[in-house]
C-alpha cells in the first residue's frame, strides 16, 4: 500500500536517518491504538537528489513479526526507477535492538538491491519517540561486505525480470507520452484552440501553450 505523502514531505531532501525517522513516526502516529501494536515494514525509495519518491507499506504483522520479501521491497523502486532504498520497520515494543532476523533479513535485501542496482542505504527500527539506525552502527556496511547470503538463481533471474518488465513499462509510458505531445504539436501548428487541443489529446493547457 503506497502512503500519502504532503506536499513538503515531497520536496524534502532526505538528510539522515533522523529525517527519515520523524516522517516515518508522523505515519505510525496516524494510526489507531490497535494499528500501532503491529509491527509494519516500509520501503522508502528515493532519487538521485535524495527526494521521497515512495513510501509503500509492504508488510503487517503482529506484535513482534513481519515478513518482507525481496520482490514486493523492490517492485514499487523499479516502477517508480529508484536509485535507494531504505527499509524501516517499527517495534512496538519499544525495543530498539536489532535481532537475528532483522539482520538476516536486511542481508538479503542488500544482495538482492546488488542485483538490480538498487542500493539499500540503511535500516530503521523505530518506535512512537525513538529510532535505531543499521547505517550509524555500520550494520549496514559490515552486511554489504559479507558473502554469508547469497540468492539461489530461481530468485536472482524472477529480480532480473522485474527490472526489465519495469524499464519496458516505462519506455512505453515515454513513448504514449510523446506521442500524445507530438499530435498536440501538429494540432497547435494548425491553429486549433488549446481547449480542444486538451481534449483531445489529454495534455495540459500550460504545456499546450509552451508547444512551437
Amino acid at each position: 500500500m503506497t502512503i500519502k505523502l504532503s506536499e513538503s514531505q515531497k520536496k524534502a531532501a532526505i538528510t539522515g536517518p533522523d529525517s527519515v525517522a520523524a516522517t516515518m513516526q508522523q505515519i505510525l502516529r496516524r494510526e489507531n491504538k490497535l494499528g500501532r501494536s503491529q509491527e509494519h515494514f516500509w520501503v522508502v525509495g528515493l532519487n538521485n537528489a535524495n527526494k521521497i519518491l515512495f513510501i509503500e507499506l509492504i508488510g503487517l504483522g503482529r506484535q513482534n513479526r513481519v515478513s518482507a520479501n525481496p520482490p514486493d521491497v523492490f517492485r514499487m523502486a523499479i516502477y517508480k526507477l529508484a536509485l535507494k532504498v531504505i527499509l524501516v520497520h517499527n517495534h512496538p515494543s519499544g525495543e530498539l535492538h536489532p535481532s537475528t532476523a532483522d539482520r538476516a533479513l536486511t542481508d538479503r535485501i542488500i544482495k538482492v538491491g546488488e542485483i538490480i542496482n538498487i542500493d539499500v542505504i540503511d535500516h530503521l527500527i523505530i518506535t512512537e519517540k525513538s529510532h535505531l539506525s543499521f547505517a550509524d552502527l555500520g550494520i549496514i556496511a559490515e552486511l554489504k561486505a559479507s558473502d554469508t547470503w547469497r540468492l539461489i538463481e530461481k530468485e536472482e533471474l524472477e529480480m532480473r525480470r522485474m527490472k526489465e518488465e519495469g524499464a519496458i513499462k516505462n519506455a512505453r509510458k515515454e513513448e504514449k507520452k510523446n506521442a500524445k505531445m507530438e499530435v498536440a504539436r501538429k494540432m497547435k501548428e494548425k491553429g486549433m484552440a488549446d481547449e480542444v487541443i486538451k481534449e483531445l489529446t489529454g495534455v495540459s493547457i500550460s504545456v499546450i501553450k509552451k508547444l512551437c
